[in-house]
């Protein structure tokens, strides 16, 4: 009688393994993040809906009272021969590029002063600050206009000195540097950073450039400066998206219509005319976009120079 044996029994390998159920507290814990969540989800859909809307509506004639009618590329063809686009254009690029550097140097500047020591720091810093909380408020520019008034503080000012000042707010020379005048003197926000990065940079390398007989303007461009590139680079951005979003200053000190000559006229500020004074919802958003474009472009531009003159610890 012969017997056969049975040989081992193939295996063809390890099972696949599910993972084990969540622990009934991590699950708790998974669901008490989505709830905290849920704000937000709810907040980016009036975001992203709006978002999308608009990029379509740019495309079309559309006056708030009739539905939408697709137009292509009109509105953009329209906007470059429209004179008070290019108008608006030049009044926020002047702002922006004088009132935005200095700004920037003013913060610096003080922060400089306020970090050397000064006994009561926390309410210079207070004070300094509040002007950034305020200077977009509608109160802020109504005060301002008065102070910039032909019967102003400014003119009474001048007139101790047997200068006649002219009504800054109503010539179209002057009206617009009154509006830099007011963004400079909201510098406390960029001021407060600064101070904060200005406490960061080590005491040690002052006094090693002071021992080597380095001027105070040799220790601020080859210590303070390079060592801040970052934060200024931050100011820098943070006040450029800011500046291109002007609104308020222009549509109170000229009651919204961008005057005296169109010398306020700032491109948000036209842009709400077109979009709820003229019903030209359409344009409006049109001119959303490129205003999008403007300062995307140089946000861009900005990330590109900053590997010139921003420096990292690395």
């Amino acid at each position: 009688m012969t017997g056969t044996t049975a040989g081992p029994a193939l295996v063809a390998g390890p099972a696949a393994q599910t993972p084990p159920p969540a622990p009934p507290a991590k699950r708790r814990q998974d669901r008490a993040g989505y709830l905290f969540l849920l704000p937000w989800f709810v907040g980016m859909l009036f975001t992203v809906i709006p978002f999308f809307a608009s990029l379509y509506l740019a495309f079309t004639d559309y006056n708030l009272l009739t539905p939408p009618r697709w137009t292509g590329l009109a509105n953009f063809r329209e906007m470059l021969g429209d004179p008070l686009l290019h108008q608006a254009l030049k009044v926020t690029f002047i702002y922006t590029f004088v009132s935005v550097p200095l700004s920037l140097a003013a913060a610096l500047g003080v922060a400089m002063l306020l970090s050397r020591g000064v006994r009561g720091l926390p309410v210079y810093r207070a004070v300094f600050y509040l002007p950034s909380l305020l200077g977009g408020s509608v109160a802020i520019v109504l005060l301002w206009k008065y102070i910039f008034g032909l019967d102003g503080i400014v003119n009474g000012l001048l007139g101790w000195f047997g200068i006649e000042g002219p009504a800054w707010t109503a010539d179209p020379d002057h009206a617009l540097t009154t509006l830099i005048v007011l963004h400079i003197w909201t510098f406390g926000s960029p001021m407060v950073i600064f101070l904060a990065g200005l406490r960061q940079i080590p005491v040690m390398y002052y006094e090693a450039a002071a021992i080597d007989g380095a001027s105070r303007w040799r220790r601020f461009r080859s210590i303070t400066l390079p060592l801040l590139s970052p934060i200024i680079f931050f100011n820098l951005i943070q006040s450029l998206i800011s500046s291109f979003q002007t609104f308020t200053q222009g549509f109170v000190m000229s009651n919204g219509t961008g005057g005296p000559a169109n010398s306020t006229l700032f491109y948000n500020l036209y842009l709400y005319q077109k979009g709820f004074s003229q019903f030209d919802m359409g344009y409006a958003s049109a001119m959303a976009w490129m205003l999008l474009v403007i300062i995307a472009a140089f946000t861009a531009l900005n990330f590109l120079a900053a590997k010139y003159w921003v420096h990292y610890d690395n």
